[in-house]
């Protein structure tokens, strides 16, 4: 660790960036070892809280006769207050010290706040394991919270590929509900998606005071500009962003760099003799987080004793997750194993499947002869194009009748096959980042008829 642990703003001047630099003045082990020492000494400083109160209380009698309680409460002290009050206050002064709201989107400021609430043990690990996302990547944290904002506020945005810089076709605006109030969320997200803008034209936040006057103006005239068009507040308490020109080219831009481009895994059909089935040469693999592969298998609300299928099961990592599932604990059920088989094109990926202990076949999933005998299919297809339809229409063939099929997708499939994908969930803005990709996602969930 560095003497200034911290970061600068993005897109601020070496000059801006000299006035705008962490509170932090200390290494983050030097906080570390303070809070320690605060820790080990609360129960002599309790102590001395006691020896006072009782010196208090003997100050205001003679001869120990009883006239009133000095105190107009009587003084209470508990060492666990005390040690959560000390842990909050470390973790808080690292948390404004590192400047994490400045990057952190409005949700995650949210978490935070929780997390905060009832906070981890005070060790550097722990402070790396719950901050260090937003220092070694905050341009990303902040593209994050400008699309969170519009994904949450238009479903044309949910879809990446529609996000492009001729822009044609998306909303000129954007509606923000409860901007003014006592809530302040809706101001949150306002303030969040205008500093991205900010960022992704290499210019400052708004400062404190400077946002806090736009929105005032706002709602006093009903209207103020901002640095990409103007905001206007009524009396419901919404707002309304419209976008000039360069600011709607700007805003669609910077969604368009945080979603970045799926890479393809399948050659488009005017290259291959068998557009249903060939696999290109250069697989690109985009693991299923375990957070993402968790939701999915929580929605299907297993029983025991099923017989899954995953295709494209690349290494194992929703497998993983099926197997320590029979090793829950359940209070109502003893659990029967799950029967689960993976069929995988990539021999490597396979084996390493196979090394954990997993029932692999390698084989192109879509070149695997229909079998309708399994209850349960979980899947994470291609990402490119619409390749994963191919996947998703040729595993329904694998359900018996009355089976259930989970299957993330990008939330373009949601956009472009709403009628035919069955019940969708959003899985959260950048749930694939750590796999290398921040498209939109979510996962469908589908009962076979029968």
């Amino acid at each position: 660790m560095t003497k200034h642990y911290g970061f600068s703003r993005i897109g601020e001047t070496p000059e801006q960036e000299a006035h705008s630099a962490p509170a932090l003045r200390r290494s983050l082990a030097e906080i570390v070892a303070d809070y320690d020492d605060k820790a080990g000494s609360i129960p002599e400083r309790i102590g001395e809280f006691e020896r006072v109160t009782d010196a208090l209380k003997l100050a205001s009698t003679i001869g120990g006769a009883y006239g009133a309680n000095p105190f107009a409460n009587e003084p209470r002290l508990y060492e666990r207050d005390v040690r959560l009050a000390l842990l909050r206050s470390a973790w808080r002064h690292v948390y404004e010290g590192l400047n994490i709201e400045a990057v952190a989107s409005a949700k995650d400021r949210q978490q935070l706040d929780l997390k905060l609430t009832t906070p981890l043990p005070f060790t550097i690990e722990n402070i790396r394991e719950i901050f260090g996302p937003y220092l070694l990547d905050p341009r990303f944290h902040v593209l994050k919270g400008l699309a969170e904002c519009f994904c949450d506020l238009d479903p044309a945005y949910k879809s990446h590929s529609r996000v492009r810089i001729g822009v044609s076709g998306l909303p000129k605006r954007i509606i923000v509900s409860s901007v003014t109030g006592w809530s302040g969320w809706g101001k949150e997200r306002v303030k969040d998606t205008l500093n991205a803008l900010r960022v992704y034209r290499g210019q400052p936040r708004y400062e404190y005071a400077e946002f806090a006057n736009m929105m005032d103006e706002a709602e006093r005239h009903g209207e103020s500009d901002f640095c990409g068009g103007i905001i206007r507040v009524f009396k419901n308490g919404n707002a309304h962003l419209i976008f000039d020109a360069q600011g709607l080219l700007d805003i669609n831009r910077a969604l368009a760099e945080f979603y970045g481009e799926v890479l393809p895994d399948a050659p488009s059909e005017a290259q291959t003799k068998r557009p249903s089935t060939e696999v290109s040469r250069d697989l690109q693999f985009y693991p299923t987080p375990r957070a993402a592969a968790q939701t999915m298998i929580d929605a299907l609300h297993l029983s025991g004793g099923e017989t899954i299928l995953e295709p494209s099961c690349g290494d194992g990592r929703i497998m993983d997750l099926l197997a320590d599932w029979h090793d829950q604990p359940d209070s109502y059920r003893r659990r029967d194993p799950l029967t689960v088989t993976g069929i995988e094109y990539d021999a490597g990926r396979a084996g390493q499947a196979r090394a954990k202990g997993h029932h692999v076949m390698t084989a192109n999933f879509l070149q695997v002869a229909p079998d309708p005998r399994f209850d349960v299919i979980v899947m994470n297809p291609p990402f490119y194009g619409q390749h994963y339809k191919k996947h998703l229409d040729h595993a329904a063939k694998f359900l018996r009748p009355g089976g259930r099929l989970a299957c993330i997708l990008p939330a373009t499939a949601h956009y472009d096959h709403a009628n035919t994908i069955g019940e969708w969930r959003d899985l959260p803005v950048g749930s694939f980042a750590e796999s290398g990709t921040n498209i939109p996602t979510g996962f469908c969930v589908w009962r076979k008829p029968g």
